[in-house]
C-alpha cells in the first residue's frame, strides 16, 4: 500500500511525505522502542522513504537532512527544542511524540502512534508557525536562535545584577535581579511561567520580558510586540555573564557587552492534529492543571 506524498493540511499548507525522518533521544529509555514502532507503522502505511537518527541528549547536534518533508521527534520538550533550532531554518515541519515528563510541545503519546499517523495521512492536521527569537552580542557576528526563550544571568554562582532594559533605543526600566528572561509565546509556559510571567497564546506575535527574582515589590513582567528591538546592558560585580538559549546553548560573554534580542527571520513549523482535546487551552488544563478547582472531599 502506498500513500499520497503530497498532503494538504486543514490550513491549506502542503506537507511532503516523500521522505520523512525519525529522531529519537536515546537518553529516554522508551524512545528507541517507540521509534521502532513508529518506523513499522509508517512502513505499513506505505511511506516510501523513512530515515532514522538517534541523538544522545537534548544538547546533542541534530543531523539535518534538508530533503526531509517531515520530522517525527521522539523525546521530551528539550529534544523538541533542539530539533526546532536545527530544522526550522529549512522550513521542515516537526511532529512530537512524548517520552519525557511534561511534553508540552509534543502532540502525541506513544500509545496513540497509529491514530496520529492516520490523521496525518488523512490531512486532519494544521501546520502552525511559531515565532522564534534571536539574540546577538555586541561586536560579535553570530546570531543565536531559540524557540522558547533567551535568559541573561550573572556568573557561575547566583548573584544579583543591575539590568538596564532598552526597547527601540529608549531606556525603559532598570532591574535589580538575578537575571532576565525574554520569551516567545511558546516559551511563556516554560521558565517564564515559573518566574511569574503570563501565559501567552502561541498565535500572538509578542515577547514577554520577565525579571528573575527581582529585588522589588513593584517589578512586573512586560509583554511587547515582537517587532520591537530589545537591548539589555548589565552592571555586575563579575567580568562575565551567561546568555542561554532554550536552556540548552549557553554563551559566556564579557559583562560589559550589550545583548540585542529581536524577532527571528524564520519560524518553527509544528504539526498539530485536529482534535477537540489538543487545543492550546485544553493542553493547559491537561498538562499544567490550569484553572482546575481543588477537589473537595
Amino acid at each position: 500500500m502506498s500513500i499520497s506524498t503530497k498532503i494538504q493540511s486543514k490550513n491549506n499548507k502542503t506537507l511532503n511525505l516523500e521522505k520523512v525522518g525519525i529522531i529519537y533521544n536515546v537518553e529516554h529509555e522508551a524512545a528507541e522502542p517507540v521509534a521502532k514502532t513508529l518506523e513499522d507503522t509508517l512502513g505499513s502505511r506505505g511511506f516510501p522513504n523513512i530515515a532514522k537518527y538517534e541523538v544522545h541528549g537534548k544538547k546533542d547536534k541534530f543531523p539535518v537532512d534538508t530533503e526531509l518533508g517531515l520530522v517525527f521527534v521522539i523525546g521530551g520538550d528539550g529534544t523538541f527544542l533542539g530539533a526546532a533550532r536545527g530544522f526550522s531554518p529549512y522550513g521542515i515541519p516537526l511532529f512530537g511524540i512524548n517520552t519525557g515528563r511534561l511534553g508540552f510541545l509534543s502532540q502525541l503519546k506513544p500509545v496513540d502512534i497509529e491514530k496520529g499517523v492516520e490523521k496525518i495521512t488523512a490531512g486532519e492536521f494544521v501546520i502552525d508557525e511559531r515565532l522564534m527569537i534571536k539574540s546577538s552580542i555586541e561586536n560579535e557576528p553570530d546570531n543565536h536562535i531559540a524557540l522558547n526563550d533567551v535568559v541573561i544571568k550573572g556568573g557561575e554562582i547566583s548573584r544579583t545584577a543591575q539590568l538596564f532594559l532598552y526597547i527601540n533605543g529608549m531606556h525603559v526600566c532598570d532591574y535589580l535581579a538575578d537575571g532576565l528572561i525574554i520569551s516567545t509565546p511558546t516559551g511563556s509556559t516554560a521558565y517564564t511561567l515559573s518566574a511569574g510571567g503570563p501565559v501567552v497564546v502561541p498565535e500572538l506575535e509578542a515577547f514577554v520580558i520577565v525579571p528573575i527574582c527581582p529585588h522589588s515589590l513593584t517589578t512586573r513582567p512586560i509583554v511587547i510586540p515582537a517587532d520591537e528591538e530589545i537591548e539589555v546592558k548589565i552592571k555586575i560585580d563579575s567580568d562575565h555573564i551567561f546568555v542561554t538559549n532554550d536552556g540548552q546553548e549557553s554563551i559566556k560573554i564579557n559583562s560589559k557587552k550589550t545583548i540585542r534580542v529581536t524577532k527571528n527571520e524564520y519560524k518553527a513549523r509544528l504539526i498539530t492534529l485536529k482534535d477537540n482535546n489538543n487545543g492550546f487551552y485544553s493542553i493547559l488544563r491537561q498538562k499544567l492543571h490550569w484553572g482546575i478547582s481543588p477537589q473537595v472531599k
